[in-house]
């Protein structure tokens, strides 16, 4: 592609060079450049791309993107000079990649918990409608029904770009993804053209990145104020930022929620460890799948299969069909009589769902008793705060690690009990190895009794010294069964 028309969806300050030469692909990471590449310098958090210049043009570069220009310049190589180059870097992808995200209807799912199940779930109802359709997520990529392992929530500009571009090729329709909030305050949703954004809630998360809560709440923010006018917003109003998320949109806002008069209403009729009986709109749906927060997940897809163009019974019958994401709500019977269940919940506050819906179900028939950590080198202001909502909903809790990356995991489970005063101490055990942790879980546990193993979810992995040795809570569980 001539590298002029890819600099048509920018605003360079300066072009020092001839921009009408060949380009064969676009980078940001010098270690991947080759021969006819145009590679673009991004200031990151851990390394300056700057640094590179000479590195990217040493591996035949034939031009750079940079918002510094290089103290000396190669006569050979074009240099294009931007203001700000996380912008430019995901709309010169998108145009390299010929605006894949345009010949497809992309959906964006975020907030701080849900993201995951919605988009998976939005995936699956529309293959299962018959439709070509792809996946962005924390947990898979996928194309139709290829998977592809991912890295982050939501990838780099390019990486993204490419697989949107290959989602185009195998003639997918449809593509939902996970919108995380380092992505858009990273900028690397620039470029993309969204046909709907759908917010589930906002609570305390990656504060260890944003700061405070106002900064997390404006980057997600974003996201809905750069919809498009033809574009759908679908908003939670059980989530006091319901409102606040889309109020600068220029996108048609419709609202969903179990407790207010909405667009898509939902309310639960019966609660059991196999699923729930819900009322959508005056219909009633039976679904495999547990809690308040999941019956909110469940009217977020039908509302948006809906704003799509899809009919009414059809999405219904297709939800009763779809069971749990990996991770998430993820039961396990033991042969004993009790019930063991993996969840992702890493927050405060998907810790008090995922432990509202084991009560809703339970009724005070049986105990529970919840195995948890917090992550490493991540917001340390809300392990005080687990550990109380965890001792707050549960009869016994068990702190442990979960990826204690670069710390020292009895240093965190120390921070964790820091939150608990002397009485709530009484209801905790801490050790530090999580499968001796889970083991004990088992050991306390009686018919009829629940344990939540949290923090972990569909995470086959614990990262320790910047070693990810492999450790899957659900494999622990059935081992422990057997």
């Amino acid at each position: 592609m001539k590298l002029n028309d890819v600099l048509k969806s920018i605003q360079p300050q300066q072009v020092v060079g001839h921009s009408e030469i060949e380009i064969t692909g676009v980078q940001i990471d010098s270690r991947l450049i080759k021969p006819g590449h145009l590679f673009m310098a991004m200031p990151g958090t851990q390394t300056d791309g700057h640094t590179y210049i000479s590195t990217a043009i040493e591996k035949g570069a034939v031009a750079v993107l940079c918002e510094r220009m290089p103290e000396e310049l190669h006569p050979q190589i074009v240099y294009i000079q931007v203001k700000d180059s996380e912008d430019a870097v995901g709309k010169v992808s998108t145009a390299f990649y010929e605006d894949p995200s345009s010949k497809l209807r992309l959906v964006g799912v975020t907030g701080t918990n849900g993201k995951t199940t919605i988009a998976t779930l939005l995936y699956n109802t529309f293959r299962r409608l018959g439709y070509n359709a792809g996946l962005v997520s924390t947990v898979c990529n996928y194309i139709n029904d290829q998977a592809i392992p991912t890295e982050h929530t939501t990838p780099d500009p390019i990486t993204l770009n490419q697989l949107l571009a290959e989602m185009v090729a195998q003639g997918c329709q449809y593509a939902f993804m996970e919108v995380s909030s380092h992505a858009i305050e990273q900028k690397r949703i620039s470029g993309l053209n969204f046909a709907g954004g759908i917010f589930t809630n906002l609570t305390r998360d990656h504060l260890d990145y944003h700061q405070t809560v106002e900064n997390y709440l404006k980057a997600k923010k974003k996201f809905f104020d750069h919809l498009p006018k033809n574009a759908f917003s679908l908003t939670n109003l059980d989530d006091k930022n319901g409102l606040v998320i889309t109020q600068n949109t220029r996108s048609k806002v419709y609202t969903y929620s179990l407790r207010s008069l909405s667009d898509f209403k939902g309310r639960i009729l019966e609660s059991h460890f196999d699923g729930m009986l819900l009322d959508i709109n005056n219909r009633e749906l039976f679904a495999q799948f547990i809690g308040k927060f999941n019956a909110s997940n469940l009217l977020a897809v039908y509302g948006a299969a809906l704003l799509l163009g899809e009919k009414a019974e059809d999405v219904l019958i297709t939800l009763s069909t779809l069971q749990p994401v990996s991770g998430r709500f993820d039961a396990v019977r033991s042969p004993k009589g009790y019930t063991a269940i993996v969840d992702y919940a890493h927050t405060p506050d998907a810790l008090v769902n995922v432990l509202d819906a084991i009560h809703g179900v339970l009724e005070g028939k049986g105990k529970v008793i919840t195995v948890v950590g917090a992550g490493g080198n991540r917001d340390k202001g809300k392990r005080p705060i687990m550990a109380k909502e965890a001792v707050k909903g549960s009869d016994k809790v068990i702190i442990t690690s979960d990826n204690p990356r670069f710390e020292e995991p009895q240093d965190i489970i120390n921070d964790m009990l820091e939150g608990l005063n002397n009485e709530e101490r009484k209801q905790v055990i801490s050790i530090v190895d999580r499968k001796e942790a889970i083991r004990t879980a088992c050991l306390l546990a009686e018919k009829g009794d629940v344990i939540l193993v949290a923090g972990k979810g569909h995470e086959n992995y614990q990262d320790v010294k910047g070693v990810k040795h492999h450790f899957d809570d659900k494999e622990i569980l059935k081992e422990i069964f057997a």
